[in-house]
């Protein structure tokens, strides 16, 4: 099942960046073993991936063929060399979070594509299982953003928000973890996910995606 929804909303995400842009090149941040930058790269874009820790680099080379920088890389990049910048649930855990958003900025042509994913806190299932929320996650979450909290700050850095997207597979995800923490039990997780997905309306989701757009 993992795999099917991995393949799933790997696909999604490259739809979603096709949508936006017909720009093809593309850095991703925090780019884990590689299994995007792959999709990616097989799907005609031309790809750069950073990834702080040396295994995944590794795996990442091996698994999928993605070759993947250190993070310290992030300085080196051209300014206004990017068509599209993504971070899949990978700003909670930056340390160095003005900086960086900084430095991602400048990288980011004219009108290209920004794209986060981060953990909701106002979500249900947030709110449902208060502090043993998987997505809090501390101590490797350092910050927790609510839908207004993510788009105030990026747009601080010369974006514009242009639409927030549901990561609907990741309440239920979540909810399994949280069930685990607080010694509850399968069921219990999938029924939560569910509740969590269908009270989320607009921008109420466990996780999701935001897209913004560099200012010109």
């Amino acid at each position: 099942i993992y795999n099917l929804v991995r393949s799933y909303t790997l696909n999604k995400k490259i739809k979603l960046i096709a949508s936006l842009t017909n720009e093809k090149n593309l850095l991703d941040i925090g780019a884990g073993t590689g299994h995007f930058l792959n999709k990616a790269k097989l799907s005609g874009f031309q790809v750069t991936g950073l990834e702080p820790d040396e295994d995944a680099r590794k795996m990442a080379a091996k698994l999928n063929n993605v070759d993947l920088l250190p993070i310290d890389e992030l300085s080196n990049i051209l300014p206004a060399s990017k068509d599209i910048v993504t971070m899949w649930h990978v700003l909670e855990h930056v340390y160095n979070l003005t900086d960086d958003l900084k430095s991602i900025s400048t990288l980011v042509k004219e009108n290209g594509v920004f794209i986060i994913a981060v953990p909701n806190y106002t979500s249900y299932d947030a709110q449902y299982y208060k502090a043993d929320w998987a997505a809090y996650d501390v101590p490797r979450h350092l910050y927790h953003f609510s839908p207004k909290s993510i788009i105030h700050l990026v747009e601080k850095f010369g974006f514009t928000h242009e639409q927030t997207l549901p990561m609907k597979f990741d309440s239920y995800y979540v909810s399994m973890l949280s069930e685990k923490y607080k010694g509850g039990n399968l069921l219990n997780a999938i029924k939560t996910g569910f509740v969590s997905n269908a009270k989320a309306k607009s921008d109420r989701w466990s996780s999701q995606i935001y897209v913004f757009r560099k200012n010109a």
